[in-house]
Formats: structure tokens, sequence, C-alpha cells
């Protein structure tokens, strides 16, 4: 006790005062590395609960405002100086301000023309910048009552010079994007402003786009669910808001249509500036997973469950063997033998009776996919959680048939394979735009990684205000059940202080079993995790993280998107108390758990007193909502009750308190439902901002926010997010990591903790006391870091990977606009492209320039050029043999010239007589010039002749077709339509196999390297291969399905048919 009065009288002493950041000056923030407080020991056993360890957290020592200008830290930093460099312009834009801010609103709104007029004229962006940042500024200020600070529009120019802003949580992000979006949609090419999910995109729609709309620019926003229409008018915007993937589904899906009025973006460059909020989110966690559009297979489906059995036979160690850290299992030969029994096959890898992949897949659903960890079951189907966001993804399923392994284990129907059709990485997407920002509150640990892959460096913009959060040192504990029960031992000395806490988990599991020992307790929390139930109401949860008293436990949920404010999130408070005040008198019917959610829990919390005028104006909404209730015949339901609730609240807000008085005064309706919702709102809001203001004010007093780590995650970047939420924009708070040796991260990397528990054993008898040494933080924290290696060399792989089929994607996708938008010649000029391209490769497979004609299978030649277009070029070809051509090549050895657009061999079939036309002769002379220059061709003493089979061959092909074509009498438009059709459907076809062997070839050559062979080397190589024999095979099928389709048109209507079967 003598060292918790020690430890009080420390803290109690008066600190450093904390002056604001001068904007004059280029100071970098530096936090000195947070010391243990005095006291904080390592906690007592839980058995006697904890007397300081925690409550020395609660009012912590203050860390350094910020590193003094010109300091040597300032000095040998480069991040230092580039800030510098910006605060030139910040400069810029604050002089400007007093004149901005003697304009008026329609003055305001009129820089937009003016800059774009200045555009047009021949200046730059560069030019405009500080005056646009300025206007920006200034808009901000009067439709949302913000004005952006220094710090910001550093922020801003770092987006604008497509590099990656570092700010960290709570500097407001969201608001600094509104300047580098504005200045670059100026030039009218679009820009995107790409989040992690729809809540984030519509919440950034509506907010930020009131400053765009302000000053006279579209904002678009992209949706789940939309109509093609709403996409494409969304697209068409200056500005349009959107996920990342619904984004890359957009382009995948565009690439897929079959007329360009099925096309959604602004073709033919969809692609012109994208700012990405939480970049590291989006380009390296989500960076191991591809956007995948997939088709269906039912083919298989009965092998799943058959699998799952003999995988619930075979045992681990005996049977097969685990790797944890690459997800790998392989059977022994005793697990080979044992499947084979139980199957009654006598390999495992007949092709006729496949057998190994559906156990293997059974396997990995065993001992990987873990239910409330990997997956949760609803409503009868198995849904993945993503593990670094902790947010389930109902649209997501894992490839290669784990899916329907995972099943066929929990007993669920099984959905059918799949079959890619079109797919690509966020790597890959997101190179294409020319210039690529973004914003995160966690980037520096992962700057090599965007510098190598994206050529993006991280500028850290320094805060508004100075940190003062504590991090407390890391506790390791030998044992899991010891760091349970500490972490409940804090939770619960921290909830007696009335300090709020949010402690963070890494799954559904670990936070449930964490509830139990709070209820156990007693202590009333919140839980925050993929299950639907909380998942619902995850806006109201966060609300109310920061008020006293106030426990969470979360998944990686909590760790992006929304703010813990301290005291209260005074707004969705206010939301809260309407509905609960105005839903009953609307609606009878229950809600539904699955879509809203079980109640949040306000035990422990202070209630929140409301003034007479509010619960006056909630009476009042509550009496007309009865009455609208009683007048409708129909019983509302409960969403859309909530609905419009959520809509009055909204427009409650535009409108203002003033303007909605007069319109209650007037009576415009019977029952002004919506108008009176709005005025209680906004009179319930008053009072809940008085009350969340006191109570922020008390929290900080008690130490802020503090949050609880209960495990090292992959990155230290995690780690360092779920850190952020304590601390925001000056505020205190804490953080306190508590890590067992017995925690995944160290199981699955095969991490040797050994060391770790005999020094353990050293220091204490007990295995469940926490050590806060030094020497064992470092080590586990080296564990960490090689695991951050590890997985940057697993995204290292698959971009190198992806890079070969990133240009194979380019090139199919750029043929796709082609033959989409072009007109219909340039649809023609393709198809003669193909035709001459088959011809000459059906000339060059059978003949050699080096060697003379009579050693050349000609025979072979005509039967494949024949048998290309059927009855079309049979009849012109009927009773040539391969005399007649040898004769002919023997005649026009030697010949100086060449009449190029009506060639033709002697003795052997005329060409129809269809280059009529001067746009077709030239077209017949440049192929022919083509052929001349062709450099990629055996050369030799014959290749002359070579030459001259090459143009006759193409032409005569050509020919025939434009003949059958003509003879048809069908108008040019539907000419043009089947062109189009069939080399999109061609195209379309091969390309989708064209994956699907790709995807296996990047499995099969990791063999290649018990061959001391480089396995991308090999990828690259037979990648190119493929590609190769594809774009061959489209040609060909292209030239033999239009030969087929003209000579019987009427019996071909089925071409039209484009679904897949």
């Amino acid at each position: 006790m003598a060292a918790a009065a020690a430890a009080a009288a420390a803290l109690s002493a008066p600190s450093t005062s904390l002056a604001p950041i001068r904007t004059s000056a280029p100071r970098l923030l530096r936090r000195r590395r947070a010391n243990p407080l005095p006291g904080a020991t390592p906690c007592p056993r839980p058995k006697k609960p904890p007397p300081l360890s925690c409550a020395a957290a609660a009012t912590p020592t203050p860390a350094p405002a910020a590193a003094k200008a010109g300091s040597w830290k300032d000095l040998c930093s480069l991040n230092a100086w580039v800030v510098r460099d910006y605060r030139r312009l910040v400069d810029s834009v604050g002089a400007l301000e007093p004149a901005l801010r003697r304009l008026s609103d329609e003055q305001l709104k009129a820089k937009t023309a003016e800059f774009r007029a200045r555009l047009a004229r021949g200046e730059t962006l560069a030019d405009v910048q500080a005056e646009a940042f300025a206007v920006v500024r200034e808009a901000a200020r009067r439709t949302l009552g913000m004005r952006h600070f220094d710090v910001q529009i550093i922020g801003g120019a770092v987006l604008h010079d497509g590099c990656i802003a570092e700010m960290k949580t709570g500097e407001g992000k969201t608001l600094v994007s509104t300047l580098a979006a504005y200045l670059n949609a100026l030039t009218g090419e679009g820009v995107h402003v790409v989040t992690v999910n729809d809540y984030l995109a519509q919440r950034d729609a509506e907010w930020m786009g009131r400053v765009h709309r302000f000053l006279g620019l579209t904002v678009g926003l992209i949706q789940a669910g939309m109509k093609s229409d709403e996409r494409r008018a969304s697209y068409r915007c200056d500005i349009t808001y959107t996920n990342n993937s619904e984004l890359g589904f957009d382009y995948l899906r565009d690439n897929l249509s079959r007329n360009k009025e099925q096309l959604v973006m602004r073709w033919p460059r969809p692609f012109h500036f994208a700012i990405v909020d939480e970049v590291d989110s989006v380009l390296i966690d989500e960076g191991r997973n591809p956007l995948l559009i997939s088709g269906e297979d039912n083919r298989d489906a009965a092998r799943y469950p058959v699998a799952t059995k003999v995988a619930e036979l075979l045992m681990e160690g005996v049977h097969y063997t685990v790797e944890l850290k690459g997800n790998n299992i392989d059977l022994t030969e005793d697990g080979v033998a044992h499947a084979e029994i139980i199957l009654g096959t006598d390999d495992l890898w007949d092709e006729s009776d496949p057998w190994a992949r559906f156990v293997m897949n059974a396997l990995k659903a065993k001992v990987f996919y873990r239910r409330d960890v990997q997956y949760i079951v609803r409503d009868g189907k198995a849904i993945i959680i993503n593990e670094l966001t902790g947010r389930v993804e109902p649209k997501r399923r894992w490839s290669d048939g784990i899916h329907q392994a995972v099943e066929a284990k929990e007993g669920l129907k099984i959905q059918a394979d799949s079959v890619i059709v079109a797919q690509i990485t966020y790597q890959s997407l997101f190179k294409l735009y020319p210039k690529l920002s973004g914003m995160t509150g966690t980037a520096k640990t992962e700057e090599k990684e965007f510098l190598k892959m994206f050529k993006m460096p991280v500028i850290e913009v320094p805060t508004n205000l100075p940190n003062i959060r504590v991090d407390l040192p890391i506790q390791a504990f030998a044992t899991a059940r010891g760091k349970w029960q500490y972490v409940r031992a804090e939770v619960e000395s921290m909830f007696q202080l009335g300090r709020p806490v949010l402690v963070g988990t890494t799954s559904v599991e670990s936070s449930e079993y964490l509830s139990d020992l709070l209820k156990a307790r007693n202590i009333p929390h919140n839980v925050l995790n993929a299950r639907p139930k909380y998942a619902a109401r995850e806006a109201e949860i966060i609300a109310q993280a920061g008020r006293k008293h106030a426990i969470t436990i979360s998944t990686n949920m909590a760790g992006r998107g929304t703010d813990i404010i301290l005291g209260g999130n005074p707004k969705m408070l206010a939301k809260e108390i309407v509905e609960d005040s105005i839903l009953p008198f609307l609606t009878h019917e229950p809600p539904d758990i699955d879509m809203e959610g079980e109640s949040t829990s306000h035990k422990g919390l202070s209630k929140i007193k409301l003034g007479p005028s509010s619960l006056g104006l909630l009476a009042k909404a509550a009496i007309m909502a009865k009455y609208v209730h009683k007048s409708e015949r129909n019983e509302w339901s409960f969403s859309k009750a909530k609905s419009t609730i959520a809509e009055s609240i909204e427009m409650g807000q535009t409108v203002g308190m003033e303007k909605l008085q007069e319109r209650l005064a007037e009576e415009f309706e019977m029952y002004p439902l919506c108008d009176a919702i709005g005025l209680a709102y906004l009179g319930v809001l008053r009072d809940c901002e008085i009350h969340c203001s006191a109570e922020g004010t008390e929290v900080k007093t008690l130490g802020g926010l503090h949050v609880v780590g209960t495990s090292l995650h992959e990155s230290r970047r995690i780690d360092n997010q779920l850190r952020g939420r304590a601390g925001r924009q000056g505020d205190p708070g804490s953080t306190r990591f508590m890590v067992s040796l017995q925690d995944e991260i160290f199981q699955k990397f095969n991490l040797d903790t050994e060391w770790a528990v005999m020094l353990i054993s050293r220091i204490t008898n007990d295995e469940d006391i926490a050590i806060e040494s030094n020497v064992v933080v470092k080590q586990l924290l080296g564990l960490q870091i090689n695991a951050e290696k590890y997985y940057f060399g697993i995204r290292k792989s698959l971009v190198e990977f992806d890079e070969v089929l990133e240009v194979q994607r380019k090139h199919v996708y750029n043929l796709r606009q082609v033959i989409l938008s072009g007109d219909s010649e340039s649809c023609s000029d393709q198809i003669f492209q193909y035709m001459q391209a088959v011809a000459d490769e059906i000339v060059l497979h059978n003949v050699d320039p080096q060697k003379p004609p009579k050693t050349w299978n000609l025979a072979k030649l005509l039967d494949e050029f024949v048998g290309l277009g059927g009855k079309l070029l049979g009849e012109s070809f009927k009773g040539i043999q391969e005399e007649n051509l040898q004769s002919a090549l023997e005649q026009m050895h030697g010949s100086i010239s060449v009449k190029a657009d009506s060639f033709t061999l002697p003795n052997m079939p005329i060409p129809p007589d269809s280059f009529r036309g001067i746009r077709k002769k030239t077209s017949s002379m440049m192929r022919w010039f083509a052929i001349c220059v062709d450099d990629t061709s055996k050369k030799g003493r014959y290749t002359n002749t070579v030459n001259l089979l090459r143009k006759y061959f193409g032409d005569f092909l050509i020919a025939t077709y434009l003949n059958a074509v003509q003879e048809s009498r069908y108008d040019d438009a539907y000419i043009s339509g089947i062109e189009r059709e069939v080399l999109l459907k061609t195209l379309d076809a091969l390309w989708k196999d064209h994956l699907v062997n790709m995807n296996k070839l990047s499995s099969a050559v990791n063999v290649r390297s018990f061959g001391h062979r480089n396995p991308l080397e090999e990828y690259k190589i037979d990648g190119c291969r493929f590609f190769i024999s594809m774009l061959s095979a489209t040609r060909r099928l292209t030239v033999e399905a239009l030969l087929h389709y003209w000579s019987s048109p009427m019996e071909s209507d089925e071409i039209f048919n484009t679904e897949d079967q």
C-alpha cells in the first residue's frame, strides 16, 4: 500500500502544460516511449484483486507535447523535412482565408467554374491548389461547421501528391479527403473515394458530399444491391464514393458485358484518381484475397459429405501431418492407404475417380476452419468472418472446394462448386489508377511494402494536439488461463474506478469467453463481434463505449471506422432515446434479432436527464405516432417504423429547429409525424450534448479510455490500430496488452517459446502470474516481426505471380473494350486480323522456308484450310490436290511483283471479288505489308514463297467470308451484332478456361522447386505458353464460328443464347 500511496502522490503532481502546435513552425510530434507508471508492478493474483496496477493507469503521466523545433530528430528525419516543405502551402492557404470569408455563398460556389476555366486555359492543378484548398476549407466551415486544421491541409496535400497520409485516430481523415477530392475533380475525369464498407461510403457521401455539392460538384454513391442505371449515374459524377469490393466487382462485371449499354464505369478511361481510406487494410490485409466472379458446377457435390466422414476417421500424427504456418496438410502413407480402403478405391489421385482433393479439403476444414473463429453458421449457411476486421462477409466464399467442405462438416446444404469466370486482386485493381493515394492511422510499419509494390511513400502527418496516451508495458503469461483471469481483474478494477474500457479480442470465441467471466462477476458490459445480434448494433455500442463505467468487449470490428468519444456520442444517444420512446407507438412487431440486434446494455451507465421541453416534445411525438398507428389500417413493420424515425432525424438535422417549429405551427398535415420526431430529436440532442460534455470531462479526469489487448496480432500495425482507439485528439488514455505463450500466433508459427516458459519458471513458481520483463517482451515482439516478414513474403509472391496474369488480363480486357465500344468497321478489322492470323498459322505450321516446297506438307495444309470453313471453302477447293498447289508454287517461285489487292496463285481457285472499295483494298494491302515485314516467323531461302502462300490463303478466307455476308442480304447493324457476339463469346469462354488453367499452374509449379527450379520463372514461362495458345484458339474458334454461321444463318440462331450453361 505504501507503493500505492507513492504512486498516487506521483500521479497527482502537477504535469507539464500542453500547448497547441504552432502552425507557423514545422514541428513534428515526438512521442517518448512511455515509462511504466509508478507503482504499476505486475498485478497480484486474481484471488486478491489488484490494488494498483490498473488504478495507476487511470491517471497516466502525460507524454511530452512535441519535439522542439529544430531538434536533432527533426534534422535527421526525412519525414520532418517533407512536412516542413508543406508548411509553405499551409501559409498560402491561410493567407487567402480572410478574403474568402467575405465572399457570399454564390461567389464562393462560382470559384469552381473559375478554376475549371483556368485549367482549360492551360494552368495546372498545382497552380490552383492553394486557392482550391482555401475554398474547400471555407465551404466546410459554412456547410459542416468544421474548419480544416493546418495539419489537415498538409494531409490533403499529401493525398494530392499520390502518397499515403498516416494520420492518427481522431485526426479527421474523412474531412482531409475533401481537399484532394475537390482539387482533382476539377479536371472532370472523376475521382473515386474508396472506403472499406457500405456504411462508411454512405456516411461519407452524405456527410462530406455536402461540401462538394455546395461547391457545384456532383457526388455519386455506389452501394451493394444497386441497379446498373444507378451505378452508371454514380460513376458519371465528379466524385464517387464506393467501397473496395463494389469497385472491383463493377470493373470485372464490365469486362463480362456483352454490349456497351451494360457498362457502368467511365469507359474507355474508368480510372483517374482514387483516395483509399484505410489503405493498409485494402492493399495489405485484403491483398491475399482475390476478387472472384464465378459460375456454378454441381457435378461433385455428393463427394463432400463422404470425404467429411473419411476425415473424421483419420487421426493427426498417424494418418496426416499438420503445418499451421502455411495451413498445409500432408497425408502419410498409412493415411493414404486408410482413406483408399474406406473409399474402396485403388488410387486417391485416379483422374477418372478423383478423391484426393475432397479428402484434403475435408481435413483442412476439420483442422484449420473453426466455427466462431473463421466462420459462423447463420440461416443454414456458413458465413466467413474476416479475421482482420472481425466482420462477417456474407457474399464471400472460400474457393477450391474449401467452403463446400466446411458446409459438409457442419451438415449444411452443399452449395455448388465455383468455376472462376473473372478474377483480380486489389493490388492489380488499384495499379490501374494513373494516380493513387491513401490514408490510414497505421502505415509506417509497412512503408517498405508500399514503396516496393505501389511506389507510394508514407508521410506521417503531425497531430493537431499532442498525444498524451500512455502505452503500458506488455504483460506475458505462461498460460491462457492466467491471462484471462488478469484481463478480467483489470477490467473489474477499471470499472470500479469508472473508467471506460475497450477489450480487443481476436475471435468471436474469445470475446464470448471473456463475457462469461465478467458475467460471473456481475460486471455489466457490451459485446461486439460478428454475431448478427451484436454486429447490427455496432454503431450504438461504439457510441457509448467512451461513457463512464462503460465496458466493451470487441473483436477487431472496433479497430476502424467510427471514433470512441469520451462521455459518449450525443447524436447516437439522442437517436437511441427517440427510438425507444417512439417505436412502441408505431409498431407492435418485435424486432428481428438477426437484423436489428439485441438491445444495448445500459447497466452501470449514468442516466441522461432530459429537460422539460425535450420531454414535452417526445410526448407530443409519441402521441402523434399513436394516432398515425391507429389511423393506418395495416400494421407497420418494425423496419418501416425504424426507417421512418431515421429519415425524420436526418430531415431534422438538415432543416433545423426553427423551421421545424414554424412548420408544426402551420400544421400542413393532420399529423405531422416526421416534423414532430425531427423536432423531438433536436431537443433531446441538446440535452445529450450537455450530458456527454460533462461526463466526458469527468472521464478525462479519471484518465480517459483504457484499451486492453488480449493477444498480439500477426502485424504490429493491427495492434497499433487497437491502441489508437485511446487518446484521440489529445484526450488522455492508456493501453495494455496481455499475451499468453499459448496464444494462437505462437502455435501457428511454431515459434519456440520454451525459453520464455523456463524464464518465467525461474522468476515465479506460479504459472498464472504476469511477467513484464523487457527480455521476454522483446523476444515476443521479435517473433511478431518474424510473422510480419512471413506474410510479407506471401504477399510479395502473390503480387509477382499476379503480375504475369495482370499483363494478360490487360491485353484481354483492352481487346474486349475495342470490340465492345468500337464501331462496325473496327469490329470487321478485328475479324480480318483473326482470319489472316489463322491462315498464317496453318501455313507456317506445314511449311519450312529453309527447305524447298516439295518437302512441305501441302496436303495437310489444304485439309486444315478447307476444314476451317466447312462447305463455304469445300466447294471452292473441290478437286484441288497437293500437286496443284505444288505446281502453282513452282510457277510463282522467283516472282518479282505481286498485285496486292487481287493476288491469286496460278491454276488455283480464284477468291471471290469482294475487295471492292478503297477501304477493303487498303486493308488488303496493309495485310500484305505486315506479312512482308514480319520478324517473328522463321526466315530462309523460300521466305518469299511462304509469304505468297500466307497472302493467298488469308485473302481467300477473308474474301469468302465477305462474299457470304453480302449474299445473306442482312443489314449492317445485324451483321455487326453477330460479329461482336461471336468475338466476345469465344474470348470469354476461352479466358475463363485460361484462368482455371493458370490457377492450377500456380499450385503445380511449387512442386518444381524440389528440382531446383524457380517456381516464379516456371510460372512465367508456362503461363506465357498457355496465353499464346489461348489467343490462337480464340482466333481459330471465332473464325470457324463465323464461317459456320454464314454458311447457314437460319440454322444458327442459337448463337444469341448468351447464357453460359
